[in-house]
């Protein structure tokens, strides 16, 4: 196997695919990183969010790029509701509540999106997408689109963290929630911001999932692993963290089955997010311990 065969059939892919789990971490390492809890719905989200995007492409006959901010947008949406209307009363709980709530939401998801949509595979374009020839490097539209978008996002998030009011909130209550409380920062708005972010991006990585491969109800399930190894290898609660660990994690499980089968892709993950946890537990840039 020479250098451009490994760069288009392992390297490329993994990029792409750590792209996607990068979108997701960022989500996930938010809501850790302000709300305190591990948020296991996150991945369930994510495949609303695409199934979101799929009616809209369905229904109107339109791209699955033109369908992605609406689909954002609705999933946000539903984020807050489902954090006003099952996490709220939770807050003063252990965390550990919260979490296992979680789970019984994503499970809830999920049923629904088997029950409009069934447990058939999709997908947004039909028929063999064949890859541009760029010097050697064999790659399609859409996973340039999906490098493109989530660099696009990550450079708005960091601006608009560093620079903007709100931004700045959202990193005091990350810091210390009480003195941010205590400094006049509304909490509760900034919940509602967080959601409305972590929702939008995990949405964002259901869609760009879904247009690289296919639409399973199942799909955001075994994007929960991955993202959580990405969070914790990058380090939780920095968002450059999540970009950093998406990208290896995706890449590692594409090299993977160089020496595995293809079905023990996501034992990488588990894999990498068991050693950094014994290794170092604040993760490659020094994130928050869990």
């Amino acid at each position: 196997m020479d250098f451009m065969e490994l760069l288009n059939f392992y390297l490329m892919p993994g990029i792409v695919l750590g792209c996607i789990y990068a979108l997701g971490a960022i989500g996930v390492t938010l809501i850790f990183s302000i709300l305190r809890y591990a948020h296991l719905a996150h991945g369930d989200l994510a495949t609303l969010g695409a199934f979101l995007a799929l009616a809209i492409v369905s229904g109107f006959g339109v791209s699955p790029l033109a369908a992605l901010p609406v689909a954002m947008i609705g999933t946000a949406v539903i984020a807050v509701f489902i954090d006003k209307a099952f996490y709220n009363h939770l807050r003063e709980r252990p965390k550990i509540v919260t979490v296992m709530a979680s789970l019984g939401i994503a499970l809830m998801i999920r049923a629904v999106i088997q029950v409009v949509w069934g447990v058939d595979s999709e997908s947004y374009v039909r028929g063999i997408v064949r890859p541009e020839n760029y010097w050697g490097l064999r790659i399609r539209d859409r996973e340039i689109y999906t490098i493109a978008f989530m660099i696009a996002v990550v450079v708005a998030l960091q601006l608009f963290l560093g620079r903007s009011k709100w931004g700045k909130a959202m990193r005091a209550m990350s810091d210390n929630p009480d003195l941010a409380l205590l400094s006049g920062i509304d909490n509760r708005k900034v919940i509602i911001l967080t959601w409305l972010i972590a929702g939008g991006l995990c949405a964002s990585a259901g869609v760009f999932l879904g247009l690289n491969t296919e639409l399973k109800s199942m799909m955001g399930w075994h994007m929960l692993l991955p993202m959580f190894a990405a969070t914790i290898l990058g380090g939780v609660g920095r968002v450059d963290g999540a970009v950093l660990g998406g990208l290896i994690v995706g890449v590692a499980e594409e090299l993977s089955v160089l020496v595995l089968p293809s079905e023990y892709k996501t034992a990488t993950a588990f894999v990498i997010l068991l050693l950094m946890l014994l290794v170092r537990p604040t993760g490659l840039l020094r994130g928050k311990v869990l």
